[in-house]
């Protein structure tokens, strides 16, 4: 780690000594003389500094005055001219041209929550009423749907993966149907290794794959049973995410070919279905993750829901903030953060503000921290991005959007960095990589960490799929080797159980929840280690010629070798 320095009578922020070019890969490199003398007084002040600076921004963006930051709302109003605001009180020029934001096309829906599901069938007749027994909405861009008297098939996991010899949809004609399908894959619910990726969610155990996959089969609905150890969370995590506006990437078809419906059965309303069906709710489980599975019609049941919606087509803003390289400024290493939380729902009682601290205020906060940080030593060789996106909690758009509209061309962007929820309990022995073995931007992370006595390991809870859930994901699936690390459990001042507690109690009881507010008593002290990580990475690549690569296998590696051989 490059231990910054402090004219601690000139300047209020960080200092950064300048670093050498290296032609090489930093892991295979000695490191620099500054990291093998740094004081642990001087690491202190360091660290301490960034806390600082961690717990100023982030009591700012996540104040009740930000209205938990929705995107097209005034929430968002406030929070982008705060970016720009503090970009420009840095110094950091725009990153957009002469501007400091990019407009992304999107479109509100908000969708009544008087809706109710109702089943009909010879021998069974059900109501599952929003919010408590299930969740609808759609992607389609409409005031009203509606699907009646469509017949209901039970798909497994939905999942349709050649490559795998597994196609859920293989024996059946879903058209115009409402599937029924399990959350995660069946790697998680055998704990099979050698099936999908073992206990590690795949893509195709995402909610998102699995409507998209529906759609594609014609189907006129799709309902994901919800269970919190496959999901990763609780049924009131999706009751709050799926309740109140919704936003999506504005489309020209008005999302034609989405299904209709797409939504959320709680458990005990798919046993109650399946059991309506004369079938057995967990033997069908079981046997969804067995090869071989074929789809199994619910009985003669038949699905009717109607929604009403309200549509608000509106602009809203990724931040976006530049160090210009100064040797080789067509290659960018960019940072990213997602603004955004999940806004007001004036239809809660009490305390209705999704203020988001620790998701995300805290990682825009060290988006700041950065671009201070790298502020303050001499140019680097290549751009320096801050990139602040939009609408991650609506489905990672913002940097979709961008991905989809680079500012700086895909082919020579050099790595992306991501921050998603720093972490609020202190300093941690550990650096956790979600989706670990991906790319050689692990390397890097290994020597950052190992300047701090830290050591990196995979992430403890892979079947939750974190890796399709931020927005490093959108810069993997253009070939951009992108890195998602932060704070593991093994807590230096209290130990690994403690820490593992802490994790869980914030998923258990704030995540996505108006509890998730700021306390001044938060300990930033280990955020602010993963700061200056990121900073040593960050400027590591930034002043060298290199570009890290995906290992092989990685599925993501075939579209940069198209980028690399565009470079050539």
């Amino acid at each position: 780690m490059r231990v910054p320095a402090f004219p601690l009578l000139l300047c209020p922020v960080l200092f950064l000594a300048a670093c050498g070019e290296s032609e090489t890969p930093v892991a295979g490199t000695a490191q620099s003389a500054a990291a093998a003398v740094a004081t642990t007084e001087v690491e202190v002040s360091a660290t301490g500094q960034i806390a600082e600076i961690l717990h100023r921004h982030t009591e700012v963006l996540s104040a009740d005055e930000f209205e938990g930051r929705a995107p097209a709302t005034p929430g968002e109003e406030k929070t982008i001219a705060y970016l720009q605001q503090e970009f420009e009180r840095l110094g950091v020029e725009p990153g957009n041209g002469d501007s400091y934001f990019q407009a992304v096309d999107v479109t509100e829906i908000t969708t009544a929550s008087d809706a109710i599901l109702y089943l009909q069938g010879s021998d069974y007749e059900a109501q599952f009423n929003y919010g408590e027994q299930m969740m609808v909405g759609s992607q389609q861009q409409l005031p009203f749907v509606t699907v009646q008297g469509s017949d209901m098939v039970f798909v497994g996991y939905g999942i349709v993966a050649p490559e795998r010899g597994w196609n859920d949809y293989a024996a059946v004609d879903v058209t115009d149907k409402t599937v029924v399908i399990l959350v995660n894959d069946p790697g998680y619910a055998t704990q099979d290794p050698e099936l999908f990726n073992g206990n590690a969610m795949t893509y195709y155990g995402r909610w998102t794959y699995k409507y998209e996959e529906a759609a594609r089969q014609g189907a006129a609905a799709a309902l994901i049973v919800h269970e919190t150890g496959p999901a990763g969370y609780g049924w009131d995590v999706v009751s709050s995410s799926w309740s109140g506006p919704q936003i999506g990437l504005t489309a020209e078809d008005l999302n034609a070919d989405r299904v209709e419906i797409e939504g959320w059965l709680t458990q005990d309303s798919a046993e109650s279905l399946f059991d309506g069906a004369g079938l057995d709710y967990q033997s069908l489980k079981f046997a969804a993750a067995q090869p071989g599975f074929a789809a199994v019609p619910l009985g003669d049941i038949q699905a009717s829901v109607s929604i009403e919606n309200s549509v608000r087509t509106s602009i809203s803003q990724n931040v976006i903030a530049v160090i210009p390289g100064s040797e080789r400024p067509d290659e960018s290493i960019i940072y990213t953060a997602h603004w955004d939380h999940l806004g007001v729902n004036p239809e809660v009682e009490g305390d209705n503000i999704w203020n988001g601290a620790a998701d995300n205020a805290t990682g825009t906060a060290g988006l700041l921290a950065l671009a201070g940080l790298h502020m303050q030593g001499p140019p680097p060789r290549r751009n320096l991005v801050f990139l602040a996106v939009t609408a991650e909690e609506s489905g990672l758009l913002g940097s979709q959007w961008y991905a989809e509209h680079p500012i700086y061309p895909i082919e020579t962007t050099v790595a992306n960095i991501n921050m998603d929820n720093l972490n609020t309990f202190g300093r941690m022995r550990d650096v956790v990589v979600v989706g670990a073995s991906s790319s050689e931007l692990e390397h890097y992370l290994e020597v950052a960490a190992a300047a701090q006595d830290r050591y990196v390991t995979a992430e403890p809870n892979p079947e939750r799929g974190y890796y399709y859930r931020s927005d490093h994901f959108n810069f993997a699936k253009v070939g951009v080797p992108a890195l998602y690390a932060e704070s593991g459990e093994d807590s230096i001042e209290h130990g690994r159980e403690w820490g593992a507690a802490q994790a869980q109690d914030y998923t258990n009881n704030r995540y996505h929840a108006p509890s998730d507010e700021y306390d001044p008593d938060w300990d930033l002290t280990g955020a602010a280690e993963d700061i200056l990580m990121y900073f040593d990475i960050g400027g590591t690549l930034a002043n060298e010629s290199t570009y890290p690569e995906w290992f092989e296998g990685n599925e993501f590696k075939a579209i940069r070798d198209v980028s690399a051989a565009a470079r050539r």
